[in-house]
């Protein structure tokens, strides 16, 4: 039973994601489907800078609680000094409710440049009177070279008792307007990715 309320608990998010695409995903087996209704789960955003960390965690939780679970950023449950003792920090995040956690981080940021060929007409160029004159009519397009931003995310969903990994995913969302925009785009194609395979139920 605490298996499937976690799971639950993983299932995220609101609006359609439309740049996100999955690398890889795996789900734990004979997990059966969950719903996060009324769940606590905690929103977990790895990140160096206080600031992102805090940011992604208001927006995942906010997420989570848009989905019907009751989302809790874990900086508001876990203090600061308890970075490096994982068993310390799930502690905290039991004795606050939360039986589950869903947790991200960055694991990459490309840029990637694609070049649009163009079209060229030719002139006649034998003499130069013909030249000059087809060169300046002739429509030429020269292609053009576009460059988006590439961002891997890796999510991990948690049962925290017992404390059990149910879902894994690497995601890559292309241009991503900010982190909100981030965070929201990768929690709705995980929570699609993850109904798809079984392991969300429909609310």
């Amino acid at each position: 039973m605490s298996r499937r309320i976690t799971t639950a608990a993983v299932l995220l998010l609101v609006a359609c994601s439309t740049t996100t695409t999955f690398t890889s995903t795996w789900k734990a087996p004979g997990t059966e489907p969950v719903s996060p209704i009324g769940r606590k789960v905690a929103a977990v955003f790895i990140s160096p800078a206080e600031s992102q960390r805090r940011a992604g965690e208001d927006t995942l939780a906010a997420d989570l609680t848009q989905r019907g679970a009751i989302g809790v950023a874990s900086f508001t449950v876990v203090p600061d000094g308890l970075r490096a003792d994982g068993d310390a920090a799930r502690q905290h995040l039991r004795d606050a409710g939360a039986n589950g956690a869903v947790v991200m981080r960055i694991v990459s940021k490309d840029q990637e440049i694609t070049y649009t060929p163009g079209m060229s007409v030719p002139a006649s160029s034998r003499h130069f009177g013909p030249y000059w004159r087809d060169s300046w009519r002739r429509v030429q397009d020269p292609g053009t070279f576009t460059t988006n931003t590439i961002v891997s995310v890796e999510t991990l969903v948690y049962s925290l008792e017992p404390d059990t990994l149910l879902w894994a995913s690497t995601s890559r969302s292309t241009n991503p307007r900010d982190l909100d925009a981030l965070v929201r785009e990768v929690a709705s194609a995980t929570a699609r990715e993850m109904a798809n395979q079984g392991l969300l139920a429909a609310r």
